[in-house]
This record gives C-alpha cells, structure tokens and sequence, in this order.
C-alpha cells in the first residue's frame, strides 16, 4: 500500500481508477507532475566586505554580523545590470541543458529593477540570449517565445514561476512544454540609509518542465495580499535646486572646481527658459524622476512580512486540508512535515526573526505549546490593549521571544539554517531572495550527503505592497546530479573584493570603466549614442 502523509490508501482505490477516466471524458490533460527540472545563478564578481562597511559607516560589525547574519554584499560592476545578470543566468542555464532556444516557449521575468517604464527587460535579456544563439539555432530561434515581466516587489519571480507552472501543466499529452523564469535585480538602498547594508544584487533562471529532475511543484498555494505603503518607489519630485547643487557636488568628486558663489542661483535663472530637446517649461522648478532606490519604512515593512506570510500560511493549511492533502486531526505538525523550509531573505537571519508567527499557529492548539508558555509566559492578545500600535509592539517583543526558545531554535536548525549561507555572502536579491535561498540549502544537503529524496520543503515567498504565497516542493529522485553542478559556493569564493572609494563610485554611477573588465559573459556596451534613439541600450557578449 503507498503512504499518503501518515494515512495508508489503497493503490487500486475508486479515485485511482476514476480520475484517468474522468480526465478524458472532460477533454483535460493528465495531471503530471511539473515543476523545477534546474536552477542557474549569476552574481557580480564583486562584493564589499560587511566588515568594511561597518568600519566605514561607523556601524557595529556585530550587530550586523551575528544580528543580522551579513558578510558581504555582492555590487554590480559598471558594464552589468538587470538584464545582464538575467541573460547571464538564462545563458548558463541553456548551455549545460543543451536547450535548443526554439523550444523555450517562454521566458517570464520577475523583477522590481526594471529598465525601460514600457519596453520590459525580458526583450533585452532574449536580445543578448538571440545575439549569442543565433550562429548555432538561427536568426530566428526565440522569434516564438513568449516574454514578459512581471512585478510585485520581491515576490515577482515567484508570481513569474507559478504562472509558468501552469502554463507548463496545460501542455497537452506531449508534456513538451518548456518555459525558464528569470529572476535578476540590484538592490539598491541609498547611500547612508538605514536599508544601506542590506544591499545586493543578483540574477537567476529556472527550467520549468514536466516531470522534473529537482523540485515537483504541487498546485497547493497560499496567497494573502494587502495594499500597503511598506515598501515601494514613487515618482518623486525634487527641487531643481537640490538637482543643480548635487550636480557641483559630484563635478568637484569628479576633480573639478566649479565656483559655487552665484552659480546656483544663475543656473536656475536658465532652466525655465526651457529645454530645446523636450520643450518642457521648468516653471515649478522642480523635476519628476523615478529613483532605483526605495521608501520604506523597516519596522512597518517587518511587520507586513510577517503578517502576510502567517496569513498565506494559514491559507495554504486550509487548502491542504480541502484538498486532503493534510489532516490536522492524523497527520504530523504541518511545518515538521517540510524538512526544509526556504523564505525570502531580505538579509540572512530574516526568516528565523520573522518564521515565528508561523510556529506559533500552527502549534499553539497542542500540548508542546505549554512548554513554550512555561518558558516566555502567555502571549499578548488584542483585546488586551487600548490602542493596536501598543499591542503591534508587545507582539514583536513575543516574536522576539519565541525565537530565543530552544524548540524554535533547533527548529530553525534542522529546517531554516542552510537557506541563511549563500544570503550571507551575497545580500539582498530582491526577486530572486528566496530561489539563493533554495539553492543554498539544496548544495548544502548535497555537500553534507542528507537523504532528500522524496522530502518535502515549504517555500514562503514575500513581496512588499505587499503579498505573500506559501508552496511547497517534492525533492526528486536525480536531485544530486543537479545541486552538483551548482557550484555556488565554490564560485562565491572567486569574487573580488572592492574598497569604500570604489563601492561609493559605484553607488554613485560614477565610475566610467569596469573596475573586472568582462569576460565569458554578456555587457552593456552603451546607452543612447549617435544614430540611435534616446536611452537605447547596447549589449554584447565578450568571450
């Protein structure tokens, strides 16, 4: 008899006998397994150092290291961007997949770095991927391949791959469909800010096909979305005058010496003449732009994540048990059920400071709950409290100490650790958070020979704005072959370190020259320029 959780069902059931059937009959495919057959990374060869930049911003290094789990954060080098990192990703993904490029049936990217405000970034990375493919498979091979980006914050890669799936499972009997989901972002936070040491950057593609090598999908989700102002990047206007003075300022970083006395004052005299290029009139004298960098408030933003993950959570336990995937009455704690569990990670220790929720509902209804009680005492309820903001806070000092209780800690050992590693070294990637996540524990599981096969993991994906779905994964039978070649700690080693002048320049958009001159990758080449349209961007691929 085969096992179902911990309930034994017959192999020869009436359900086993009438699906196929029905199935037919209603004109639908076979519900084959889809999910992640490969993941391919790609991150910049450079990094500063956490300890440096604690000593440069005059932070603490303890606090940073052991609080929040930082090492370094990994910096794009001049010539890369969104889509670089991405192309990147796609190229090493089809190059050790032998992909013939006129069978990708698409190529979905989630990103909150995006490019262009029409044209997505997708069309730059099939750009690259057709420059570099074409010799081989034709001018044409990715003409039919459908492309597009999606955005939701930190969650658009997960929102990309779950739309991918289903687009995959809808492949009809040949089950040949084949789709990659591309994550790439810089994770930009202004220089000086609160957020400025959680930065990172990085790129990354996932093969979605039937019957997968790595990861089985099941098509059991969680959502729980709320519009909230936590996190995001408005069109802002800035004073024409802080733009002018920003602009001596950097032209005297630049080594130049401008006088400042009256130059002000007589270059904003000019401006509302009028720009001959875009005829607009700067009578307000101030200027809408669109920065890379976010407002947010951290506090706020912790407490969405949290909120929205244990609501998803709560969601997708439902579900289960709809479906009959989980009895709560028969089967083991629901997350004991996930031998790993991978969450996007905003900065490494994210999951464990935020996972408690989570712990906390779906063990509070059981006995063990009282050993917690016995140890941090009851916990605040709402109807205790005048005001919400009093109680909001009274909650995060519980979280905190559910998180210090030995049950949790060596729950986050068994099941979160390993997802911190790789996020240590390479900082915050946005949409792509939580597939590092993933393969830093599969590499690590491979490193240290576990016994995944057949393993469930739970995934909690988070997106400020802000919305938050819960999945799950089954660890397939060629796992290893797959994590083997990742090599993602070997290539984290590899990189090069950069000083506080060159990170700044860098951040500033400064720098002119490519501080690793690029090699066996692809690379912007220029914006704009003669004979092409304004902000046209050139890649090329440099052996």
């Amino acid at each position: 008899m085969k096992r179902f959780n911990n309930r034994q069902v017959q192999p020869n059931s009436i359900v086993d006998i009438i699906t196929p059937l029905l199935c037919a009959r209603l004109g639908r495919i076979d519900m084959t397994e889809v999910g992640i057959d490969d993941i391919a990374i790609h991150f910049p060869k450079l990094y500063f150092g956490m300890e440096d930049f604690a000593e440069f911003r005059g932070a603490d290094f303890g606090k940073l290291n052991r609080g929040l789990g930082l090492e370094a954060m990994a910096i794009p080098d001049v010539h890369e961007d969104t889509a670089t990192m991405g192309a990147n990703a796609c190229a090493r993904l089809i190059d050790r997949n032998n992909l013939d490029p006129n069978n990708i049936g698409r190529i979905y990217l989630g990103t909150e770095s995006a490019l262009d405000g029409a044209k997505p970034t997708a069309t730059y990375i099939m750009d690259m991927l057709e420059q570099r493919y074409q010799k081989q498979f034709g001018d044409d091979c990715f003409r039919h391949c459908d492309v597009v980006d999606l955005t939701f914050a930190c969650i658009g890669a997960v929102d990309a791959m779950h739309n991918t799936l289903d687009w995959v499972a809808r492949g009809g009997e040949s089950q040949d469909r084949i789709g990659i989901v591309v994550f790439a972002d810089n994770a930009k936070y202004d220089l000086e800010s609160s957020g400025e040491y959680t930065q990172g950057a990085g790129g990354g593609a996932i093969l979605i096909r039937h019957n997968p090598r790595l990861i089985v999908i099941p098509d059991n989700w969680g959502v729980s979305t709320m519009p909230v102002h936590d996190f995001f990047k408005p069109r802002r206007e800035v004073d024409m005058k802080t733009v002018v003075e920003n602009v001596l300022d950097l032209a005297e970083e630049a080594g130049e010496k401008p006088r400042k006395s009256g130059l002000v004052e007589k270059i904003l005299d000019v401006l509302p003449l009028s720009s001959l290029k875009d005829n607009i009139l700067f009578e307000s004298k101030t200027l809408k732009i669109h920065k890379d960098t976010p407002v947010f408030d951290g506090q706020f933003s912790n407490r969405c994540y949290s909120e929205s993950v244990k609501q998803a959570f709560i969601n997708f336990r439902i579900e289960a048990i709809r479906s009959g995937r989980y009895d709560p009455d028969n089967d083991d704690i629901l997350t004991e059920q996930w031998k790993r569990i991978i969450v996007h990670l905003p900065y490494a220790f994210q999951g464990k400071r935020m996972f408690p929720d989570v712990f906390r509902h779906d063990r509070r209804h059981l006995p063990l709950w009282n050993e917690i009680i016995e140890e941090i005492g009851e916990e605040p309820l709402p109807e205790d409290f005048e005001d919400y903001e009093e109680f909001e806070k009274a909650n995060d000092h519980y979280r905190r100490l559910i998180s210090k209780t030995s049950l949790f800690k060596d729950f986050v050992d068994a099941r979160i650790e390993k997802a911190q590693r790789a996020s240590s070294l390479v900082g915050n990637q946005y949409t792509g958070s939580i597939f590092l996540a993933l393969m830093s524990t599969i590499e690590s599981d491979h490193l240290e020979n576990e016994e995944m096969v057949g393993e469930r993991i739970g995934l909690c994906g988070y997106g400020s704005g802000a919305k938050a779905k819960v999945f799950e994964g089954i660890i397939q039978s060629e796992w290893k072959q797959i994590a083997e070649r990742f090599n993602l700690f070997g290539r984290l080693e590899e990189r090069h370190p950069i000083d506080k002048e060159i990170y700044e320049s860098l951040h500033r958009g400064t720098a002119r020259k490519s501080i690793l001159s690029p090699e066996n990758e692809f690379a912007l080449v220029s914006v704009g320029g003669d004979d092409v349209l304004e902000g046209q961007r050139k890649y090329s691929w440099f052996e």
